[in-house]
């Protein structure tokens, strides 16, 4: 069997944490290793416990979740920061995107999206919604590049150049929004060698996570939406 995937609850309000840790507790996959109220213990929390993903909200007293989730992500590179806001137009959730986070969830969302979101963030998935993804691209735009030359002169291109054919192919299908599920049926091979490509094509690009790879794959024009695209790639 494998581990179960640790998951550390952040949240100012106790109520909603005793929520989310029965949800989580009731899966045989996941365990609750630990509980805080704000950033700073959060923080703490994180390096004492070295949890897989961290449920972490936005809005608390002291330290708030974007200055936690930035803290965490650059002091543990194994471990997935998992958003949870009120409003899925909230720009403080798009701060924490920019501070390092994997996603992010609404916090009523239903029982199995947030299962879902824990296991998707914990495998490399990105927990973001076509929906969410383009309101994301959209709340980032101004800082991606207005045209096509902006992409010449991007360092990025460089490292796009030193991907494989079919990592190419896995680099617009992860622009695009796909999961690993999705691409494997689209390219006709298995969720594992999917899995292998993405990992290559993350390693190669200097991109942490998905998401990341999604603002890459936009902010060099690959893509013009993560959802309904299907621009060819740009030659280099």
């Amino acid at each position: 069997m494998t581990d179960p995937i640790r998951v550390l609850l952040v949240d100012d309000q106790e109520l909603i944490r005793v929520g989310f840790r029965m949800v989580l507790e009731a899966e045989s996959d996941i365990v609750v290793v630990g509980e805080a109220g704000d950033g700073s213990s959060a923080i703490s929390q994180a390096g004492a416990l070295h949890p897989d993903v961290v449920l972490m909200d936005i809005r608390m007293p002291g330290l708030d979740g974007i200055a936690a989730t930035e803290a965490i992500v650059r002091r543990h590179q194994s471990t997935r920061v998992l958003v949870l806001t009120t409003f899925d137009l909230d720009e403080y959730a798009f701060g924490a995107i920019r501070a390092g986070a994997s996603g992010f969830l609404l916090k009523d969302a239903q029982r199995h999206e947030l299962t879902s979101a824990v296991r998707a963030v914990h495998r490399g998935d990105a927990a973001l919604s076509p929906r969410i993804t383009r309101m994301l691209l959209e709340h980032i735009s101004p800082g991606l590049g207005s045209s096509a030359s902006d992409a010449v002169v991007d360092p990025a291109v460089g490292l796009i150049a030193t991907l494989t054919d079919r990592e190419r192919d896995v680099f617009l299908a992860i622009g695009r929004g796909q999961t690993n599920a999705e691409i494997a049926e689209t390219l006709y091979v298995s969720e594992s060698t999917v899995k292998t490509h993405v990992g290559r094509v993350l390693a190669k690009l200097g991109a942490r996570d998905r998401i990341h790879a999604v603002i890459l794959a936009h902010r060099l024009h690959y893509v013009g939406d993560a959802a309904t695209s299907e621009q060819t790639p740009p030659a280099l």
